[in-house]
């Protein structure tokens, strides 16, 4: 287990009276800064900078406690960001009406990349409408067919 491993163990059940989920946690090196990073999310994937500002005061202590042995770097706790990756398409069925790029194995109507709104997630199927030219249409294609999925911000 590497070091990113255990610290992802040591700090999930620390999240719980948050009611935050683990979204990453990697280590960012910016010039002479070493940074830990630990995106967290609501269950809805929503996310506020004064839950960002009390996860981050308790893992530091934690952190702190259990890894004296760290060397010198700066803890940021926040959000995964608006146009963050949907690592678990279990969660689709939290993004109902959220607006998304999804990137299919296959194509679905000639398309392989998709940007719109999520209409629905059911029986292992997706629908979404989508913006050609001035029309709005309708797409459904099976999720086992996405490749990637992200948000994304409506321009």
């Amino acid at each position: 287990m590497d070091q990113l491993d255990k610290i992802k163990e040591l700090i999930l059940p620390e999240l719980t009276p948050f009611n935050v989920k683990l979204y990453d946690v990697k280590w960012v090196n910016e010039k002479k800064n070493r940074i830990l990073q630990i995106s967290i999310m609501k269950q809805d994937g929503s996310m506020d900078i004064d839950t960002c500002a009390d996860v981050s005061e308790k893992l530091s202590l934690i952190l702190d406690e259990q890894y004296p042995e760290l060397d010198e770097y700066f803890l940021e706790v926040c959000s995964p960001g608006a146009e963050r990756e949907v690592k678990e398409l279990s969660e689709l069925g939290y993004l109902i009406g959220q607006h998304i790029y999804v990137r299919l194995k296959h194509p679905a109507k000639k398309m392989l990349e998709i940007v719109g709104d999520l209409l629905k997630v059911e029986n292992g199927e997706v629908t979404m409408n989508y913006r050609d030219k001035a029309l709005t249409r309708e797409v459904t294609f099976n999720q086992e067919d996405i490749e990637f999925c992200r948000l994304a911000v409506r321009i």
